[in-house]
């Protein structure tokens, strides 16, 4: 899973840069990210503006790592594709969430 990430006072972004995150790479997604936090205390952000497809899988995966990280380290969520979008408001996940139009400017991934 390729993702990229920065600190910062604002907390850690974490970039996924991949269009993809389905039932192929829900297990590596979990485990990138849970690695990318490892230490981390503060809000997670996940900017998934290369996403463009996002199943069921892929879903539970994003779910199982805001369970994962717990209330100490929220997981906010920025650049939703349309078609991701769409999931999260089908699913209900949106009222979930902390979604962000973009990630704030002082979080910009490097990498």
């Amino acid at each position: 899973m390729d993702i990229s990430t920065n600190h910062s006072a604002a907390g850690l972004l974490v970039k996924v840069n991949e269009t993809r995150i389905d039932a192929a790479v829900a297990i590596e997604f979990k485990e990138a990210l849970r690695s990318a936090a490892d230490g981390f205390d503060g809000p997670v952000i996940l900017d998934l503006g290369c996403v463009t497809f996002l199943d069921s899988s892929g879903l539970g995966a994003v779910v199982a790592v805001m369970k994962l990280l717990g209330p100490q380290r929220p997981l906010h969520l920025a650049s939703l594709t349309p078609p991701v979008a769409k999931v999260f408001r089908l699913t209900r996940m949106d009222s979930i969430f902390t979604i962000h139009q973009h990630p704030p400017c002082e979080m910009k991934a490097t990498g």
